[in-house]
């Protein structure tokens, strides 16, 4: 089916509606230029009916059966399977993703769907003692509410799914703004899967808009109780403080400058695999995308033309192409950035050992070293196939290389002991780091989130029942207390 034409449209309390705005968001194939659809922009006026009918129809869904919820979510998945090909069709139409990435992502959301359909069952009540005689204290982990979830281009299917379905089966309603160049993928796609899953109507809203037609009104508009943001940390910033201003929850999934390091004992083989795969998945268009790459001295020669050698090798162009592997950027916009970027840390003296042409929206990988230490390169995220690839001696240094960074998503170290690495793992300020891996990890059981200015609270496993529930103190006085007056 062409989901490009059919859920080109608001999806508001179970209905397909036309957006009452003067103007179109129009989506493209960010390889060919093709226009895939136009959506006319959602207004303030339908941000207030989707939060409204969210908030009509959380109450009777969060005193729904769990059991009955999880049968939905179940549903949802047996969708999604079906489905797989067609989904991962459209990711590529519209992310510019290549089919292996597109694979990765639709699998990562089943896997997610399938822990949400496990955690409609875990919120649990508990009893605790008191101190006073005859009491009992009942403590209840209820729904909070309704979600607002504004999600990501680079992997909107999974971004999107991550708070969708678990604040679904925790008995939430939910209102999802996708990003721009992902409307349906991100948004309107996962608003089907529910919809012939059989959720009820208004538990799933998306509105697909821009700030620049209704402001702040999806974080301000007083129903939503959490917000739950994925995107760059200039926005995340401006999304935490209107939020707590209002004192709503925030969810804050942002940017990185994740580092792999490269101890001198590490497999070096392994390692440039594993640098590569964190550097370049969906042309490096990943918040936890290793940035940097920092190798000890003593085997940079070796991993360098390693390296540079595997990167050289990676096929650009057209994501539909088996053999590709760097598709295009997603939109002229970042392609232009990223030329302009690498043009600048060149005149700066940096040296490039890859030197990526720029074909449309298609950047080919470069590898730039030699960075000055004060390189403002070596500080911000770079959305895109550019790696930045350094030297250090001694631990020591590494550490402070890998602290260096604003940010504190994601990372890896490489070593023969496994040990060695869990401490120097245990010195860096990130919310995750691996050992002996990519920095591009996700596990629906794990919490996943960041430190510093990559964010704040976490997602998956029992972060998200965390995230997407509140608790309620009830006690009960068995017999007469005696007052104090």
């Amino acid at each position: 089916m062409s989901y490009f034409h059919a859920l080109a449209h608001q999806y508001i309390d179970g209905e397909w509606l036309t957006g009452s705005g003067s103007w179109d968001i129009i989506d493209f194939n960010p390889y060919n230029g093709e226009k895939l659809g136009s959506i006319t922009v959602a207004t303030a006026l339908e941000v207030d009916r989707a939060y409204r009918a969210a908030e009509r129809a959380q109450q009777q869904w969060a005193a729904t059966n769990p059991y009955e919820r999880r049968a939905v979510l179940e549903r949802a998945l047996r969708i999604t399977e079906e489905r797989t090909e067609e989904i991962v069709e459209a990711i590529i139409d519209e992310l510019g993703g290549t089919r292996i990435r597109a694979e990765y992502e639709v699998r990562s959301g089943r896997e997610f769907l399938s822990e949400a359909i496990r955690q409609a069952l875990r919120p649990t009540g508990r009893l605790l003692p008191s101190v006073t005689d005859g009491k009992e204290n009942r403590l209840y982990r209820l729904p909070i509410g309704v979600i607002g979830v504004i999600s990501a281009f680079n992997f909107p299917f999974l971004v999107t799914m991550k708070s969708v379905a678990p604040a679904l089966a925790l008995g939430n309603a939910v209102v999802v703004k996708p990003h721009q160049n992902a409307p349906i993928v991100g948004g309107a796609l996962i608003a089907r899967i529910f919809e012939d899953a059989g959720l009820p109507a208004g538990l799933l809203n998306v509105v697909v808009t821009d700030s620049a037609e209704i402001g702040d009104a999806f974080i301000t508009h007083p129903v939503p109780k959490v917000i739950s943001f994925t995107g760059s940390d200039r926005t995340g910033r401006h999304v935490a403080a209107t939020a707590a201003g209002l004192f709503k929850r925030t969810i804050l999934e942002l940017s990185g400058n994740s580092a792999l390091v490269v101890l001198e004992d590490a497999d070096v083989e392994y390692a440039v695999q594993a640098a590569v795969f964190s550097r370049f998945l969906y042309q490096g268009q990943v918040s936890m995308a290793a940035n940097r790459i920092l190798v000890d001295r003593r085997v940079a020669a070796e991993f360098t033309g390693r390296f540079t050698a595997e990167v050289a090798a990676l096929k650009a162009g057209d994501p539909r192409d088996p053999e590709t592997r760097i598709g295009p950027v997603i939109n002229t916009f970042q392609a232009d950035a990223l030329a302009a970027m690498v043009e600048e840390a060149v005149a700066d003296g940096a040296t490039a050992l890859v030197r990526g042409r720029i074909r449309g929206n298609v950047v080919e990988p470069t590898v730039l070293t030699g960075l000055a230490d004060d390189s403002p390169l070596l500080a911000q995220e770079i959305f895109g196939p550019v790696a930045l690839l350094m030297t250090f001696d001694g631990e020591e240094e590494a550490v402070r290389l890998v602290n260096s960074s604003p940010y504190g998503l994601s990372g890896a170290v490489h070593t023969a002991d496994a040990e060695r690495g869990v401490r120097f793992a245990q010195r860096i300020v990130s919310g995750m780091f691996h050992v002996n891996d990519s920095t591009v990890q996700d596990d629906p059981l794990v919490a996943f989130g960041g430190e510093k200015m990559s964010g704040t609270g976490r997602l998956n496993g029992e972060a998200v029942v965390e995230a997407f529930t509140t608790q309620k103190w009830m006690s009960i006085q068995h017999g007469r207390t005696v007052f104090p007056l």
